[in-house]
């Protein structure tokens, strides 16, 4: 009698342990539990013109060439220089195109890695903070130009691929978004064009 109560209490412990264990793991995109520790996860921070700053974690595991294909434009200095092109407050500020009026983009066109075009792992939603690819209708023609998100858009999800959190910045985020414009005549009048440029210094890998 007495070994099997010395038995089940030993049983419960053990499965107390394993699922505080599991516990532990959980997590969501961009957790880690020792914060001393690499995330495994890119880290890039953007500084303005101003000397204003944004910090952002990127997920490879959501969108790994697409990580890849910005960590590697952010290197070689491709961002350094440019401007956000396209703000729409409450929606999204979009940048990254050398020609700076959203036609251009680098030498590369990458695979749209977002679930309307094959790629389901990709699970990101469109809201506040996140930093995504833009493109053309061609669901594989994302180059160079991104897109922050500075609101949610639901209609976003499935069709972009989002790559990334804002983690640090959002004053700098909504600074941007504040930025006065005026009416886009190539964009059937959409009012999205900076009255003054809003450059970007430069985009820092700060953790690979």
């Amino acid at each position: 009698m007495i070994k099997n109560l010395i038995r089940k209490k030993a049983f419960f412990i053990v499965a107390s342990l394993i699922f505080t264990i599991l516990l532990s793991g959980c997590g969501k995109p961009g957790s880690q539990s020792n914060s001393n520790q690499p995330s495994g996860h890119p880290r890039i921070q953007f500084e303005m013109e101003g000397g204003d700053k944004m910090t952002f974690e990127l997920y490879p595991e959501y969108a790994p060439e697409t990580v890849e294909n910005f960590v590697s434009l952010a290197e070689s200095g491709f961002y350094n220089g440019l401007t956000f092109h396209r703000i729409i407050k409450g929606f999204m500020v979009q940048g990254g195109d050398p020609n700076g009026n959203g036609s251009g983009g680098s030498d590369k066109n990458i695979k749209g890695e977002f679930s309307s075009n094959g790629f389901t792992q990709n699970t990101l939603k469109h809201t506040k903070g996140i930093i995504s690819m833009a493109r053309s209708n061609d669901p594989d023609s994302a180059s160079s130009q991104f897109f922050i998100m500075d609101g949610t858009a639901a209609t976003l999800d499935g069709g972009y691929a989002a790559f990334g959190k804002l983690t640090s910045g959002e004053e700098t985020l909504d600074k941007i978004a504040s930025t006065p414009v005026k009416a886009n005549p190539s964009m059937r009048g959409e009012v999205s064009v900076p009255t003054e440029k809003v450059i970007i210094k430069s985009v820092t890998v700060l953790e690979k």
